[in-house]
């Protein structure tokens, strides 16, 4: 998932493993998620008696209070909003791009929607979003605002849970979730500043995606997460072919607050495409 950005051809509905994982490896975000995040990324809601399965690697008695931790947060979860700081470094080049931004996570009927602005490279302040990015609604839209275009891709119900786990990814996601869709691998405690006058305590998990389809674009996702609020201020994505990685880093994180959703909506006017993934 480069997280976002999307340049995929492939259908006009992401129905099978295979097409979800076009849609990941075209410049998405999440996240972004990979959510994306991301990234997403790319919010997980997991049933009742889903089984907790972690990596032999982890520590049992503390990934088990990090997730039951995660777990408890999950059901106070309401919104999120963050600045954030995206780094993509490119092996080949061995060079970094880095991009700035805001972003907002928000629970409605039972799923999660995310709301993403990107500012160029070295923006000014005052400078508008290169590009806009929303998950709603089973549908993941991007605006490149220098060509007035919005590239549209709606995901399959069979696949719904996947896309929101990825693009809303460290965000309100119960550790239950996040066992059933990963294997995790807990490489300690650390702290982490985001932007806050104290450093936070974070767990940094290591995930490896259970989907082969996920693990076919990123080898493997590293996440640093705050179980107490279930928020997680840095996320590493770590591309299978190519060996480029994609940081999401978020400070001035504010937790379960009115969200002003006008900033991220994606207005396109005068001779404005939309094209259908």
């Amino acid at each position: 998932m480069r997280l976002p950005a999307f340049q995929s051809r492939q259908g006009k509905q992401l129905g099978t493993t295979g097409s979800l994982t076009a849609m990941l490896k075209s410049r998405l975000y999440a996240t972004t998620l990979v959510l994306v995040g991301t990234l997403a990324t790319w919010i997980i809601i997991a049933g009742p008696g889903v089984e907790r399965v972690s990596a032999a690697q982890a520590k049992p008695s503390r990934l088990t209070t990090v997730l039951d931790e995660m777990d408890a947060a999950s059901t106070k979860f309401q919104s999120a909003q963050a600045d954030l700081r995206q780094e993509i470094f490119t092996k080949v080049m061995q060079d970094t791009e880095t991009k700035t931004g805001q972003i907002y996570f928000e629970r409605k009927n039972g799923a999660t929607q995310m709301g993403m602005k990107l500012l160029p490279p070295d923006a000014k302040p005052g400078t508008p979003p290169a590009q806009l990015v929303e998950f709603k609604d089973g549908k993941l839209r991007v605006f490149d605002t220098g060509t007035n275009q919005v590239d549209q891709f709606v995901v399959s119900s069979k696949n719904q849970s996947v896309a929101e786990s990825l693009m809303t990814l460290g965000f309100g996601g119960s550790g239950t979730a996040l066992a059933k869709a990963f294997t995790i691998t807990d490489e300690g405690n650390e702290q982490m500043s985001d932007g806050s006058k104290s450093p936070v305590a974070v767990e940094k998990l290591d995930l490896v995606s259970k989907d082969q389809g996920i693990r076919n674009t990123y080898s493997h996702i590293t996440i640093w997460v705050d179980p107490v609020r279930d928020v997680s201020p840095k996320q590493t994505l770590f591309d299978a072919s190519t060996g480029d990685t994609k940081t999401m880093i978020y400070t001035n994180i504010r937790l379960n607050q009115k969200v002003d959703e006008a900033p991220f909506a994606i207005v396109c006017k005068g001779k404005c495409t939309t094209v259908n993934h």
